[in-house]
């Protein structure tokens, strides 16, 4: 029940984040760790099962663990939510207790009612947690916009990426009408506070950022294509993905 408990959670589920928190600050790392594991753990709970009561169960048992730490009282023991409740503010948990909730949506088979139905779905899933590690690592009030933005269109990428196997698995991910190279360029424009705010935070609490390493080019191939989630899905190569990580750390000093 440690930050090396959820770092080796991370490293066998979520390898770019991953790599994006073993880049950035030690002092950072404490913190994202214990985020990013809760993150993979709440993403997971509603596809390890085909009945939704059980998903349904999985999630109220994350949004119970958010709800002592809020409350301040016993807390469960457990290898993600005992170093969770060591770094949150009970204000930050009750945040995250709205990207527990966003995930029912990915336990049922119902496309999106509207965009704005899956714009609330990327800001809790995407967006918040985001904010939440900014927020714990001391970011101000004042930065909560631009760090949302970027969140989102960090969660956009990422979705996007996760569009061909949502639909193989007989989802509708995206919004009947929507235009996919609008969206992304709605990403791309979100994404572009993310220079000036790592510039005013530094490199500890603009740490989280850093998850969105691959997020500009992901977005832009598809804004260019749109018909590439049809085949797949934007791909990179080892290499490029590398330096783009490395200019992104080096971007944080």
């Amino acid at each position: 029940m440690s930050v090396a408990a959820c770092a080796a959670l991370v490293q066998r589920g979520d390898p770019d984040r991953f790599a994006a928190t073993m880049a950035v600050p030690v002092a950072a790392r404490a913190v994202l760790f214990p985020i990013y594991a809760f993150a993979l753990e709440v993403s997971r709970a509603p596809w390890v099962t085909a009945e939704p009561m059980i998903a349904e169960m999985r999630l109220q048992w994350w949004r119970d663990a958010l709800g002592e730490i809020a409350d301040g009282g016993v807390i469960r023991r457990h290898e993600v939510v005992t170093p969770l409740a060591e770094i949150l503010s009970p204000d930050v948990a009750r945040l995250l207790d709205g990207a527990v909730a966003a995930r029912r949506w990915d336990i049922y088979r119902e496309p999106f009612e509207d965009a704005a139905h899956f714009e609330d779905y990327l800001h809790k899933t995407a967006a918040v947690p985001v904010w939440a590690g900014m927020a714990t690592l001391g970011a101000a009030e004042e930065m909560r916009p631009a760090a949302l933005d970027c969140g989102w269109a960090i969660g956009l990428a990422r979705f996007l990426m996760a569009v061909p196997e949502l639909q193989a698995r007989g989802r509708h991910p995206l919004v009947q009408g929507q235009s996919i190279a609008d969206l992304a360029q709605q990403g791309l424009d979100r994404l572009s506070r993310k220079r000036a705010l790592r510039r005013r935070v530094g490199s500890v609490i603009g740490a989280p950022l850093l998850e969105g390493w691959m997020a500009a080019p992901i977005l832009d191939a598809v804004r260019r294509d749109p018909d590439l989630l049809g085949r797949g899905g934007p791909s990179f190569s080892p290499f490029r993905r590398h330096w783009r990580l490395l200019r992104a750390a080096i971007a944080l000093l």
